[in-house]
């Protein structure tokens, strides 16, 4: 195998010994760089290497996301995990089975094709050579690169791969344990930091005397402070009377939390797709938009750091521990090589939230206070007013049609703020509280060949024509943006799904058979029909009765996981869910159940996107700081869900962990316009946007 078509993974880190090590005693340990964040990935990592090195889950010790001691993979982000480290993993364990069994056909002066290995023993047909990985270790340097040619197994011969297998973390949590938000280390002091109120506001003054008496202390650094204690009690207790006194920042307001203040702000602006003008003629347009939304984590970010006046050494639940190590040398001047980050899991958050800036709290703190470990907690309002939020955005999509009412020519224009921000300096927060912060720098979206960020899944799957993109990326907006699950991809998806149901019924046509007949993707044909039929499309019935059925579909980054969703709902003041319905094809399933797991999830989340989340602006920056002010989809409002995996097992395996979020909020789109007759193009569909549509149908 040519080694620019391995796995991007496995070219940056090439070595054998990057990723596997025998261990003594029958264990076996796996590094990899991605990292657990809810999604179920060191399971299936882990069900890949002992699907390809023929030995029992239960042997494989998995070490993720540490820099003293797991591969460079960067930042797990994009469904890419299964793809990128998995595609890495199954090469590296089917060679290291390769190389053992060498070993042993040279021991046992065999042929290789007469041997197999059974749970790390080498057999001979059925019977045991007395030869395993821990006996032949030492005659088995890993200290090598993967060549990428030893043939991996094929999908008739796994017996793990393909198989549901519990989650690896979850005995832990669901007993009480496995958290960051639960480790304690010996000496640990408890801190909180003072956070400024608006982007660029100055720290005046900080009562320092009372922080004192209420049994802590206080550290400043510029525009940087905190208050540390001996408990987490006294910490809070310190942070409510400390009353500091900001100056500056700049000023917002509600008026700017729609997606349309974005409109017409100066940006950046980048083309793709063809070039050229759109075609003349007569142009449907429609504009349909999200607001800013929060991550929503169920437990604040937290980082635990520990400076030996050496070595820095920090825990932490962001995606990226190699690009927060680098950060961390830019904010404290230590070289890389004296710093460590260890992931440690959190409660999830699926996009940029405020693990890295509370990590580089933590640090700075630490090489301040050498010797102690020092834990750095957000409170829940700290996470909702300071963490980097998803990005509104606003999506205008103009179409020619034929005299069929199908598609020819189309045309997305999209205003948005950025999509990622972990990566640059001057987006973090102990940063712009320095005493001479980083200069403010442009900020680019990934491009679209490498998935895009506001042009995420811009362009349609279907056969629309000529297909051109303008995107507006806003360098100011009023609150700081980074990644969100699925990035642009749910707007844009909730644009294109909804403009084509509005399409057909202008044709007087079915949405699933105008959709067929400008898709000509056989594996998005077949997602389609599966969800209508899974949903009893043919029995749908007559719009506006209060009672709606929609169906939206996607393939996310227009290459990963194929994705389609059909929602039952009812509507009067409010949305009712009463089922949803999900066909996926994922390619070659690892772990069925985790993916059933990650659709589902994602369908939640989406839906409580569509209809409840946004986050509100005051004068004094992020409004909505608790549940009461940012609500979301509750238990009781979930539906029963039924999805299907539709066998693709000969296809690459595709990355599933966003892959329902544009399709879900589409489908109750869709269903809602069903329901009223009226069709809201503004998320969330609250109740005054609801009698508004009713307003304006009437």
């Amino acid at each position: 195998m040519i080694a620019n078509t391995l796995p991007k993974s496995l070219q940056d880190n090439p070595r054998l010994d990057q990723w596997i090590t025998i261990l003594p005693g029958g264990g076996v340990m796996l590094r990899v760089g991605k990292v657990e964040i809810g999604q179920g990935i060191t399971t299936a990592l882990a069900q890949i290497a002992a699907e390809e090195l023929d030995i029992a889950p239960g042997r494989l010790v998995v070490t993720a996301g540490d820099t003293a001691a797991a591969p460079d993979e960067g930042t797990t982000t994009g469904s890419m995990s299964v793809e990128m480290s998995g595609g890495a993993v199954r090469l590296v364990c089917a060679e290291v089975r390769g190389l053992f069994l060498a070993a042993a056909a040279g021991r046992l002066e065999r042929s290789v094709s007469g041997l197999s290995v059974r749970d790390g023993a080498v057999m001979a047909g059925a019977v045991a050579t007395g030869l395993n990985y821990w006996n032949l270790a030492g005659a088995v340097p890993l200290a090598r690169e993967a060549t990428g040619a030893v043939s991996v197994k094929p999908q008739s011969a796994h017996r793990l791969v393909g198989t549901d297998m519990p989650r690896r973390d979850l005995a832990l949590k669901l007993s009480g344990g496995g958290f960051l938000h639960d480790m304690v280390l010996p000496g640990m002091a408890h801190a909180r930091v003072l956070h400024p109120p608006l982007i660029g506001a100055r720290l005046e003054a900080v009562d320092a005397a009372v922080i004192e008496r209420a049994g802590a202390s206080v550290f400043q650094h510029g525009n940087f402070a905190a208050v540390l204690a001996g408990s987490a009690a006294v910490a809070e207790a310190a942070l409510a009377v400390a009353r500091p006194v900001w100056s500056g920042g700049a000023a917002i307001g509600p008026v700017m939390e729609e997606a349309g203040w974005l409109v017409g702000r100066e940006a950046i602006h980048s083309h793709f797709g063809v070039a050229g003008e759109a075609s003349p003629g007569d142009r449907i347009r429609a504009v349909y938009t999200r607001p800013y939304i929060s991550h929503g984590t169920l437990g604040p970010s937290v980082a635990i750091a520990e400076f030996d006046g050496a070595r820095l050494v920090i825990w932490s639940h962001s995606q990226g521990p190699y690009p927060l190590r680098r950060h961390v040398a830019a904010l404290t001047g230590l070289a890389e090589t004296a710093i460590t980050v260890r992931h440690a899991q959190g409660a999830g958050c699926y996009g940029h939230n405020g693990a890295d800036d509370a990590a580089l709290e933590a640090a700075l703190l630490a090489l301040h206070h050498p010797g102690r470990p020092i834990r750095v907690l957000w409170t829940r309002a700290d996470e909702f007013a300071q963490e980097p939020v998803g990005t509104a955005m606003s999506v205008e999509i103009a179409a020619a049609l034929d005299a069929a009412g199908r598609p020819v020519d189309w045309t997305a224009t999209i205003w948005s703020a950025p999509h990622v921000g972990r990566m640059f300096a001057a987006n973090l927060l102990p940063f712009q509280a320095l005493p001479e912060p980083p200069a403010a720098v442009a900020m680019v979206d990934p491009a679209p060949e490498g998935g895009g960020g506001a042009s995420r899944n811009s362009v349609p799957i279907y056969d629309v024509g000529p297909c051109r993109v303008d995107v507006h990326l806003v360098q100011r907006p009023p609150v700081r943006t980074s990644a969100l699950r699925g990035l642009g991809a749910l707007p844009n998806v909730f644009a294109i799904e909804s403009f084509l149901d509005e399409l057909a019924e202008r044709a007087g046509v079915d949405p699933v058979e105008y959709r067929l007949s400008i898709l000509s993707d056989a594996r998005a044909r077949r997602v389609l029909v599966a969800a209508a039929e899974m949903a009893r499309w043919a029995r749908r019935g007559p719009a506006g009765t209060g009672a709606g059925l929609g169906i939206g579909l996607g393939r996310y980054k227009n290459k990963s996981a194929f994705a389609a969703v059909a929602v039952a709902l009812e509507v009067d003041t409010e949305v009712r869910l009463r089922r949803i319905w999900c066909s996926v094809d994922a390619g070659l399933a690892i772990n069925p159940d985790g993916i059933r797991n990650q659709v589902e999830g994602g369908i939640i989340q989406a839906a409580s996107m569509t209809l409840k989340e946004q986050v509100r602006l005051g004068s004094e920056g992020i409004a909505s700081r608790s549940w009461a002010e940012y609500p979301i989809l509750r238990f009781s409002e979930i539906p029963p869900i039924e999805t299907v995996l539709l066998d693709a097992g000969d296809e690459p395996p595709l990355g599933v962990g966003e892959c329902t979020m544009g399709p879900t909020a589409a489908a109750i789109g869709n269903a809602v316009a069903h329901a009223l007759g009226a069709r809201i193009r503004d998320m969330p569909f609250t109740r005054e946007r609801i009698a508004a549509a009713l307003l304006a149908g009437g």
